[in-house]
């Protein structure tokens, strides 16, 4: 029960993070966005442009990232799929049910297949139930069921809230937040207070409220 309840309190969002901040605060969330941007147009694979360099830019398809003000970003990794544009689309107040790997996030890639995976803190990807334990770890009170939650609500950590609007069903995506997006200043279980995060997620279905 324990481990069950640390489980639920890592799904929880932040809140009062739009209230007044120290300038230690801001100059922290300012560093953690100055290196997600740098990590995303230089160290990620693909390298991304800014959503606004991907408009000008003269490559056919180009991989970009959206960006929440300075704290969230976001990697659609099905973008340009054909019958995309046909899918539901998430807004605020629509349920989605999701499968998520939840990562603490230091600035390298995150490997999410073969041998060389990086094992997430939690996830509900039955997928990787088996290579959690071949690892030696135990999953201990993961629930593999898909994650339904209405946007919106304040259920899930505030960056993959904001991360959902405009995705569609069956999208591939990576979102990075700084840590005001996430679990804010304080440790909690596994996670150091000011931790970056990173959640790789699919979107499994969207039902229109």
């Amino acid at each position: 029960m324990k481990r069950l309840l640390s489980i639920l309190l890592l799904l929880m969002p932040v809140t009062g993070f739009w209230c007044a901040c120290t300038s230690e605060e801001v100059d922290t969330r300012s560093d953690q966005a100055s290196q997600l941007r740098r990590y995303l147009g230089s160290t990620h694979k693909p390298t991304l442009l800014s959503e606004e360099a991907a408009r000008t830019s003269l490559d056919i398809d180009p991989p970009f990232y959206t960006a929440t003000g300075d704290s969230v970003y976001r990697y659609i990794r099905n973008y340009y799929t054909d019958g995309r544009d046909g899918r539901a689309q998430v807004e605020w107040g629509d349920a989605v049910r999701l499968t998520f790997r939840m990562y603490l996030f230091t600035f390298e890639n995150i490997v999410d297949t073969g041998r060389e995976l990086t094992m997430p803190y939690y996830s509900n990807d039955a997928s990787l139930e088996e290579a959690y334990y071949a690892a030696g770890l135990s999953p201990g009170g993961w629930n593999f069921e898909p994650l339904e939650t209405v946007v919106g609500a304040g259920e899930i950590i505030n960056g993959l809230e904001r991360a959902l609007v405009g995705c569609r069903e069956r999208d591939t995506v990576e979102v990075y937040m700084t840590y005001n997006m996430a679990y804010g200043d304080d440790p909690l279980g596994v996670i150091p207070g000011e931790s970056p995060i990173a959640v790789f997620f699919t979107v499994d279905g969207v039902t229109k409220r």
